[in-house]
């Protein structure tokens, strides 16, 4: 296990769910070989998903690039010692359908138009 302090680095998450995420990063720590950085990943997005509902991803390592987008509030990134954790949802179970999302926003910009 790594003993250092969990650091966030940058987030948008309640504090709540911050915590939740770095209590979760430390037991699957406890729980994997520190170089098993798959099944960190995946211990901390099952226990996102049975919390929080499904679409949550996870990635963790020394050193990865990303490019993602998350939903507003979803999003947290932070370091406990050399290890790194990046955890967000994305809108995969969201109410509305692309083809709906996609609706509105033209219909917006139709309605721009007309003003």
């Amino acid at each position: 296990m790594l003993e250092g302090k969990a650091v966030v680095r940058e987030t948008d998450m309640p504090h709540a769910m911050q915590s939740h995420a770095m209590e979760l990063a430390y037991k699957a720590l406890d729980l994997h070989e520190v170089s098993d950085c798959r099944s960190i990943a995946h211990h901390i997005k099952q226990k996102f998903d049975e919390a929080y509902g499904s679409a949550w991803h996870c990635v963790v390592g020394k050193n990865f690039g990303s490019c993602i987008t998350h939903l507003c509030g979803t999003f947290i990134f932070f370091h406990v010692e050399m290890m790194e954790f990046l955890i967000f949802k994305d809108g995969e179970d969201s109410t509305e359908s692309r083809e709906e999302a996609i609706g509105v926003l033209q219909m917006e910009s139709q309605d721009s138009d007309d003003a």
